[in-house]
């Protein structure tokens, strides 16, 4: 996700983003170079990287980047979430098909959907797949996957 501008907001000690899917803001405490009285000297988009992170300099010369999945980490963002779920389950998908020993075909016929359809199951950085699918997929191969709710911390309840 391309940020479309970035600013150094001294009074709230944070940098303020703005996105395709809103503003978000991230403190400067955790933001690597930035100390107690930060002298954020400039910040940009940095079209380097895609436009996907900004870069700030601070007073003293030192700089860092901060990536936009930084930030929609940070404001634990639900769409940013549900894509990292859905990653880490299309890796894990990947491993138990190999081990398997299941034909692909198979697989695709078992999940009711085409063979096409299974490879982009299978493809970690293809997002339109749902979170059911995945788990289809995960228990035809003898994986099982267990959901645990916790509380969250108080400290870091939003």
């Amino acid at each position: 996700m391309r940020i479309r501008s970035v600013l150094a907001n001294r009074r709230l000690k944070a940098f303020e983003i703005e996105t395709p899917r809103g503003h978000y803001t991230y403190p400067f405490a955790k933001a690597g170079l930035v100390r107690e009285t930060p002298g954020v000297a400039e910040v940009y988009v940095d079209e380097e990287l895609g436009g996907e992170a900004f870069t700030y300099r601070l007073d003293s010369g030192e700089e860092d980047t901060v990536h936009v999945e930084q930030v929609l980490d940070y404001n634990q963002d639900p769409e940013y979430l549900k894509e990292l779920l859905l990653y880490k389950l299309s890796v894990e998908a990947q491993r138990a098909v190999e081990d398997s020993g299941v034909s692909k075909r198979e697989l695709a016929r078992r999940l009711r959907t085409s063979p096409s359809q299974l490879y982009r199951l299978l493809d970690p950085t293809h997002s339109a797949k749902s979170v059911g699918q995945m788990l289809a997929l995960l228990h035809l191969v003898g994986r099982e996957v267990d959901v645990v709710v916790n509380p969250a911390p108080v400290s870091s309840a939003v």
